[in-house]
């Protein structure tokens, strides 16, 4: 018998029949190896064992079904994104920006175009020999830092599809080698760009601002609204209306290639153009104050001027001098040209017409005086005898600007001479005449707008100091004193101003009484053509009487026929004015200041001049002022 498995079937000797016999698990087969019982085929595995291994197969299961259902369900978008990102980009089209006019439709701001050469990180080689060739040939072509590419394309490999601006700018011959040679650098591309083009010269530069390449932590909080490549608005009118300026990127999702060549179109959005805006600010003036300084100062003072319409609040100029040409940061400042500007002792960068805060000296008498006559503690008549100062128990004397003192004075007398000593009792009291005091001081000044922004439309603007008991006590650890007082009403003392509040109440006394938002954006004409004109805000009316603020307008108007401004006599429109002579410092000049306004029946204008450390307001601003005037009221 030839049989290749006798466990399987056995033949019965005896009958000579096939039999079957089947495994008994702890037996042997019949009839075979009846003499080993010793001998089993049995399990190697307990049945505990057993289910412990079938328990872990399931668990096995169970943790590949739930990865699954991670990656293909929670997580699918995720990486469907990713696989489409290797073949589907989302590509934007830039808007363009906005562009900016005076308020005779005069063109200060336009975009110009050219040449921006980009990296993607998702593009760039894998093989880090490879891609360190590629970043070496774009920095041996337009001879760039290699590690600030580098660090640049680091800092932005989180966003990975998106591209970044390593260099703007760039010249057509330059983009051209660059154009034939990105066909053989993956991740490169060469792009059509813009970037602004100031037109109006230095006088405008810390008005208009300027724009740069959004960093790192504007990103992070606009990375909805903006790409690692676009521009956004800086400093100036282009950061406060950033906005409205920047438009709407179109889209466009292509097909690319492995080295992500763009090789077709599946679809397109077009962008929306940023808004236009129409400034009140007059170009012409606005270059004629700022050669009127240039003139006046050259390189040893710097200064601030602003003009204004006391009837609406419009902003006719803002000037801050010394300036600097905001073309240097349209494509990047180098750092030469920019440690140059913050090396100038005059801070070219600074806009201290709105963040520079100084004692405004006697600017502020106009508002005492009508806060005295408020009160009911003097009448325009009512008179003092100045006699060059007072004394305070024989220690403490504070003098009249005059030596021997300007004689008996009535209101007009003391603003048109600005006589100290009018002012000290009007303040603080003398003997037996009872003065506002510090509280009623504080309350005027803040009633007209001291001590908090005048919320002009531009990004940065300071508040200011009134000075008080409480905050002396608290900040001195002090006790104020009537010489305290007296200080405060001539605009001494620890009092600061801004220039923009100082222009922001001259416009108040010069319309009788209003307080009006000042403004620099006239209109706004948005992607369709429709425009939006601004209308005056009026923050605060009615407040003080008509009647004392025109006292106050008398007074100022004899400062010019008679007084410390009579420079401005021959103008060829009535004005008023108020100068001011700020001390700030024991070894250092004094602040030169000047209040006007014309014409005086119903002005349309109001300039206010700082000079710092100018000397004699009547000397140094007053001049100034009266070429600004005479050019203004000529045309």
């Amino acid at each position: 018998m030839n049989n290749k498995n006798p466990f399987l079937v056995t033949e019965d000797i005896k009958s000579g029949q096939k039999s079957s016999h089947q495994w008994v698990e702890g037996s042997s087969p019949v009839g075979l190896f009846s003499s080993e019982r010793s001998r089993y085929l049995s399990l190697a595995i307990s049945k505990g064992k057993l289910k412990l291994l079938l328990l872990f197969m399931v668990l096995m299961v169970m943790i590949l079904l739930g990865r699954s259902f991670y990656l293909q369900v929670i997580r699918g978008d995720h990486y469907l994104g990713l696989a489409d990102g290797n073949r589907l980009r989302i590509k934007y089209v830039k808007s363009h920006r906005g562009i900016i006019y005076d308020r005779n439709e005069e063109l200060l701001v336009k975009n110009i175009f050219g040449f921006s050469l980009l990296i993607t990180p998702a593009d760039l080689p894998d093989d880090l020999r490879e891609k360190t060739a590629v970043i070496s040939k774009v920095v041996e072509t337009l001879n760039l830092d290699k590690k600030i590419v580098e660090d640049q394309i680091a800092m932005a490999s989180q966003y990975y599809f998106q591209p970044i601006v390593i260099e703007t700018g760039i010249e057509y011959e330059q983009a051209m080698k660059l154009k034939i040679d990105s066909a053989k650098l993956p991740g490169v591309s060469l792009e059509i760009d813009s970037w602004r083009n100031y037109l109006a010269g230095d006088s405008l530069s810390h008005l208009l601002g300027y724009v740069g390449k959004i960093n790192a932590d504007e990103y992070e909080r606009l990375a909805d609204e903006y790409l690692l490549s676009d521009n956004i608005g800086k400093v100036g009118l282009e950061k406060q209306y950033e906005k409205c300026l920047k438009g709407e990127h179109g889209k466009k999702r292509v097909e690319v290639d492995v080295l992500g060549v763009e090789k077709k179109v599946v679809s397109h959005l077009p962008f929306v153009p940023g808004c236009d805006l129409v400034l009140t600010i007059d170009s012409n003036l606005q270059n004629k104050v700022y050669d009127v300084l240039e003139k006046s100062l050259g390189n040893s003072k710097a200064a601030a001027v602003i003009i204004s319409n006391p009837q609406n609040g419009e902003i006719l100029s803002l000037v801050d001098y010394p300036a600097y040409d905001n073309n240097l940061f349209a494509v990047g400042i180098s750092s030469k040209e920019y440690n140059k500007l913050l090396e100038d002792k005059r801070k070219p960068l600074f806009i201290r017409s709105l963040l520079g805060e100084y004692p405004p000296g006697s600017t502020i008498k106009p508002i005492v005086a009508v806060a005295a006559l408020e009160e009911g503690i003097i009448t325009p008549q009512k008179s003092f005898s100045s006699v060059g100062g007072l004394w305070v128990a024989d220690m403490w004397f504070f003098p009249d600007w005059k030596a021997g003192g300007h004689g008996v004075t009535n209101l007009y007398k003391a603003i048109s001479e600005s006589v100290n000593t009018y002012f000290y009792y009007i303040g603080g009291g003398y003997n037996d005449f009872t003065g506002l005091g510090v509280e009623k001081i504080v309350e005027y000044l803040k009633s007209f707008g001291l001590s908090g922004k005048t919320d002009i439309d531009l990004p940065s603007e300071g508040d200011g100091l009134v000075p008080s008991r409480s905050w002396k006590q608290e900040a001195k650890g002090e006790e104020w004193y009537i010489g305290d007082t007296y200080h405060l009403a001539i605009g001494q003392g620890d009092l600061l101003v801004t220039p923009m509040q100082v222009n922001s109440y001259n416009m108040t006394i010069a319309n009788g009484g209003t307080i009006y938002q000042p403004h620099l954006v006239k209109e706004i004409i948005y992607p369709d053509g429709v425009g939006e004109v601004t209308m005056p805000t009026v923050l605060k009316k009615d407040f003080v009487s008509p009647e004392n603020v025109q006292a106050v307008r008398r007074g100022m108007r004899q400062a010019v026929t008679r007084g410390s401004a009579v420079y401005l006599f021959d103008l060829p429109v009535e004005a008023a004015g108020k100068t001011g002579t700020a001390q700030w410092h024991n070894t250092k000049d004094n602040h030169a200041w000047f209040n006007a306004f014309a014409p005086y029946d119903y002005p349309t204008f109001a300039i206010t001049v700082l000079v710092e450390e100018g000397g004699d307001g009547s000397k140094v601003a007053v001049p100034i002022a009266k070429e600004i005037m005479q050019y203004w009221f000529s045309k």
